[in-house]
């Protein structure tokens, strides 16, 4: 059995958003292929994730003996680190991930915990894990003259390589935004593309 945490990453209300038309799809087909997975929805704006509050940056460190989930800032790291694979659903935002996503981020990328410092450097500690990356676009950032802008999935594929997570695969829906565009049916494609990844995610 594999635990699967769901990351959402997205400030519209319950039932507007583009990318979660897209990755709710996603995770529905998910459980009904892999039903005796586990699957933690975890909602960045319904967690309530701020920046570190000052002061505290001390706590990003290897955790001492006995702490554990119920740690304020630890917590989300040892959650991170006990999955097996990853949801990530957040929009392009200013040609990158939601602020409230890099906060998190913050969060979790913890020495001793989901990475680790070597003579040789950083090692990834989350090992043997895969992730997908779902994101909707107002243009189309896949291809020039656009691509170079984009730097929200080129961001999670690096950080999430850097903990140790190479397996990492991104479905985009681009394009929302251009005037004349048929939204319902780019939406759709990307629905389809990721309800087939599901089947051997």
């Amino acid at each position: 059995m594999s635990k699967v945490l769901y990351i959402k990453a997205n400030a519209k209300l319950e039932g507007e958003s583009r990318t979660f038309r897209i990755s709710d799809s996603f995770i529905k087909e998910y459980k009904t292929l892999h039903p005796d997975d586990e699957i933690i929805t975890l909602d960045l704006y319904k967690e309530g994730i701020e920046e570190l509050p000052v002061g505290q940056i001390k706590e990003l460190h290897t955790p001492a003996p006995g702490e554990g989930l119920n740690h304020p800032i630890l917590k989300y790291a040892f959650q991170f680190q006990e999955a097996d694979k990853y949801v990530i659903a957040e929009p392009l935002w200013n040609l990158s991930i939601p602020a409230i996503l890099k906060s998190y981020i913050d969060y979790i990328t913890v020495t001793g915990i989901t990475f680790k410092y070597t003579a040789s450097g950083p090692v990834g500690l989350c090992l043997n894990k895969k992730a997908i990356n779902i994101v909707s676009r107002g243009g189309v950032y896949s291809t020039e003259p656009m691509a170079s802008f984009e730097m929200g999935d080129k961001y999670l594929r690096t950080l999430f390589g850097f903990l140790g997570i190479c397996n990492f695969t991104t479905v985009a829906a681009e394009g929302l935004d251009v005037i004349g565009n048929d939204v319902d049916a780019i939406v759709a494609e990307a629905i389809q593309k990721a309800k087939e990844i599901a089947k051997t995610f």
